[in-house]
């Protein structure tokens, strides 16, 4: 729908009555080049919407400005002293689902619903208020009672999807999803979770995609433009990151971790990235990566390195001579063999012996089954950020176990790793009672 161009600042000073189509406009006046003019003038209705007096068109006027401008403390100081405005009503219970504060939100949709705004629509957001409440029982219930008239609303399909996430059905909610999408391409809940379930399985291309897409058209939701900003980041887009972080900032001056976040990227402003120096490093890993099965070697040294497993050219820089010597059937002869293989590619045994071994930690033998169990989890369980999990894949840190075996300074060593995602770790293992090595 084409809407016209107009001035945000006279638009919104109108004595008028506010309404759905008035919403959309203001939408594209944020959306588009007018943001700061949109929060400019909310701001200068202020003092009007605080007096006692204040007609509900404007308290709904500037609630809603707020809303969109995601500033929800301040859309719930005027948008609850709406008593009749039925649009009002609504986006108050948009503002409360937004705070978490859901039982307030269900009755603020039947109070909408009643006042005169769209019965299915109220409906659909009072299931979507349930269902967060914890009862998906009930939630889907009220669904199925409107689905003849709602089935054909892209909120419809967000709010059913969700119910099969709360059911741990992942893919049949990722169909609700995308014909939500299919629908709305505006939908900015339904962009949302599919760009977090990309965003889980590696697609980082097709999440940034969504979350831009999701954040084409206010309400502007601050996860969005936080994840965005951590996956462009991953992607060392950092000017793009920083960019975010600064926008959230910007809507909520409060919030820790996009201040932390972009603190870790102005840090890295002062870091020199040599790239003949990466490209060799990588080279190296692979060289060590190289399986020992892959040269010429006696059947004898292939069977001791073998039994003493030592599989890669990595494994043989990170034991001395007296270890090989002391394998069964391990002779001289073996030893000379594997320093000519070794010195054919600028190596030696023993050389990397100081670095701290990759290999499959060791626990004590004396943890208990359920110690053991809680070492083998993966470190998904212990639900961290998608930086702090991305930055352990690099690092090979499957398990929990690997995690505990890891200090800090060797987590800090990965790219893009920063404070903030060490911080957060040792939260995280501290509330299952663990912690880094040498914590």
């Amino acid at each position: 729908m084409a809407v016209e161009t107009i001035n945000a600042g006279e638009w919104l000073s109108r004595t008028s009555a506010f309404g759905p189509a008035d919403v959309i406009t203001l939408q594209h006046c944020i959306a588009g080049l007018q943001l700061s003019d949109v929060r400019q003038h909310a701001n200068a209705l202020r003092p009007a919407a605080e007096a006692t007096n204040a007609p509900e068109s404007l308290l709904t006027k500037v609630g809603i400005c707020w809303h969109l401008l995601a500033r929800q403390r301040d859309a719930d100081y005027f948008l609850s002293r709406v008593r009749k405005d039925p649009l009002g009503l609504y986006y108050h219970g948009l503002v409360l689902l937004s705070q978490e504060r859901y039982a307030e939100a269900e009755e603020r949709f039947a109070t909408a619903a009643a006042s005169g705004y769209d019965a299915v629509e109220c409906a659909l957001q009072r299931a979507g208020a349930v269902r967060a409440n914890g009862d998906v029982d009930a939630a889907e219930k009220m669904l199925r009672e409107v689905a003849k008239n709602a089935a054909s609303r892209a909120e419809y399909s967000y709010q059913v999807g969700c119910v099969w996430a709360d059911r741990g059905d992942s893919l049949t909610a990722v169909e609700y999803f995308e014909r939500a999408v299919d629908m709305d391409p505006h939908h900015s809940r339904a962009l949302f979770w599919l760009a977090s379930a990309n965003a889980l399985r590696g697609n980082d291309n097709e999440a940034v995609r969504l979350y831009e897409q999701s954040l084409s058209k206010p309400p502007f939701y601050l996860g969005a433009i936080l994840n965005l900003g951590l996956l462009y980041e991953d992607c060392e887009n950092y000017p793009s990151a920083a960019l975010c972080f600064r926008r959230v900032l910007e809507f909520d001056p409060s919030n820790y971790r996009a201040r932390l976040y972009l603190k870790d990227i102005e840090a890295t402003d002062d870091m020199y990235y040599d790239e003949d120096s990466a490209r060799n490093e990588s080279r190296m890993k692979q060289l060590l990566a190289r399986p020992v099965t892959d040269f010429e070697l006696s059947v004898r040294s292939r069977n001791c390195l073998s039994a003493m497993d030592i599989l890669t050219l990595g494994d043989l820089t990170e034991v001395n001579e007296q270890e090989l010597l002391a394998g069964k059937n391990f002779g001289e002869t073996s030893l000379h063999e594997i320093h000519e293989m070794l010195a054919a590619h600028g190596l030696a045994i023993g050389e990397n012996l100081h670095k701290v071994s990759v290999r499959e930690p060791v626990f004590e033998t004396h943890l208990s089954p359920e110690e053991q169990a809680m070492m083998n989890k993966p470190v998904a369980e212990l639900n961290v950020s998608v930086r702090a999990r991305k930055c352990m894949v690099r690092l090979g840190i499957a398990t929990i176990g690997q995690l505990v075996n890891r200090t800090g300074d060797e987590l800090l060593s990965s790219r893009n790793f920063g404070v903030t995602s060490l911080n957060e770790i040792r939260q995280r293992l501290s509330e299952v009672g663990l912690s880094l090595r040498n914590d």
